[in-house]
């Protein structure tokens, strides 16, 4: 499979990205682009940098590190080095007219040092064009998501159940996962676009652990080693007989992440409660898959399956307590959390290329969180799994 982004699927990339821009912005004349994943995505390249997308679609690659290799990997023409803004400013031109920056991205201190060097009429956000237009993959990154999709599902399901040993703690059972995962094709960690996440490895619980309140927004629980940390997992909770086990990980190949959920029961087998709400998320995971084809609006694929659960079984769900997320999915590439949203409010229409993780989660009351979570690609036929599809409880 080709590793590296072609010319050709870089500059249909820059294209699709000013016909965006001219129609959202139209009064833009510059794109300032500091995050090194968009970087990524535009240039085929990862360096601390600053990508400048002009109106008429020409793109110009400032680099302090490393512009010997960014030369080696951009099949860009445009790439120069870099010690300072004033080095970019000198080469493209110190007048940027209307900018456009990821106001996500970009810190106060960064935006100062560049209208130090740059005249800039305007500041605006160029956050949802970018995200938007990364939510549409093309064959090639589908192919690297197929792959990682793979290997995830190849993990989660014949991997992990020999890792879980009586007596082992949260921490050292996720230290155990992170040289398998490497093993079978894992990069090394994954991207999340939310202002200073963290993550590890993933969510791992033993028991209640899984229900315990997180700092982000999932529904999924975890305790992590300390409140400084509150990822990795518990040192002083250990593997027991009849514990639950949750187990929510991200999986990249080649900058692409997939997104899987796999629940196990150590030593027993689950109550009747807890196979019951496992088969609840189930069903509906079924029903936001089959409805993910083009042209429907998430909002509305969300309210359906939202109204037609019971009163009984919406308590816990996606999420426990009072801490219920208003998410049933979201987008997935090469950040973790990206668009489009199954959740209130998200009115745009599903397109064919969008890659979305689904996954209703609920709590079962000292027992932990049971539930699943698939990647799915929107096709004209409703969503097709490339993590394996929902799987039961695995009892180990």
């Amino acid at each position: 499979m080709q590793k590296n982004a072609s010319g050709q699927e870089l500059n249909e990339r820059l294209k699709k990205f000013c016909a965006a821009m001219n129609a959202s912005n139209p009064t833009w004349d510059t794109a300032v682009i500091l995050g090194k994943v968009n970087q990524y995505y535009f240039t085929g390249t990862m360096q601390d940098g600053l990508l400048l997308v002009k109106k008429d679609g020409s793109a110009l690659y400032f680099v302090r590190r490393s512009f010997a290799r960014a030369k080696d990997e951009s099949p860009l023409k445009a790439v120069y080095p870099m010690e300072s803004y004033g080095d970019a400013a000198r080469i493209a031109g110190g007048q940027l007219g209307n900018v456009f920056i990821e106001t996500e991205i970009a810190t106060v201190g960064i935006l100062e040092r560049l209208k130090r060097k740059f005249a800039m009429e305007s500041v605006g956000s160029l956050d949802r064009v970018l995200l938007s237009l990364r939510a549409v993959k093309s064959p090639f990154e589908l192919s690297w998501m197929e792959e990682s999709g793979r290997r995830h599902h190849h993990f989660l399901a014949d991997v992990v159940p020999a890792l879980l040993k009586e007596g082992v703690s949260e921490a050292d059972f996720t230290a155990s996962m992170f040289p398998k995962m490497v093993e079978n094709g894992f990069q090394g960690m994954s991207r999340f676009s939310m202002f200073e996440n963290e993550m590890v490895v993933g969510q791992i619980g033993f028991g209640t652990n899984s229900l315990y309140p997180t700092n982000f927004d999932g529904p999924g629980g975890a305790a992590g080693v300390s409140p400084a940390a509150p990822f990795l997992g518990s040192r002083e909770r250990r593997l027991k007989r009849g514990d639950l086990v949750f187990v929510d990980i991200g999986f990249a190949v080649n900058g692409y992440n997939t997104d899987k959920t796999q629940i196990y029961m150590f030593g027993a087998q689950p109550s009747e409660e807890a196979l019951r709400a496992h088969q609840g998320c189930l069903d509906v995971q079924r029903r936001v898959a089959g409805a993910l084809k083009p042209g429907a609006i998430p909002s509305e694929i969300y309210d359906g399956v939202m109204e037609s659960l019971s009163g009984d079984f919406r308590q816990n769900f996606m999420g426990f307590g009072a801490r219920q997320v208003k998410f049933l999915g979201h987008g997935v590439g090469l950040h973790v959390d990206e668009l489009p949203l199954i959740a209130p409010g998200y009115k745009i229409p599903l397109q064919v290329g969008m890659a979305l993780a689904i996954e209703p989660k609920k709590g079962v009351p000292n027992v932990g969180m049971v539930g699943v979570e698939d990647t799915y690609l929107v096709e004209e036929g409703g969503g097709r799994c490339i993590t394996g599809g929902g799987a039961d409880i695995i009892v180990v």
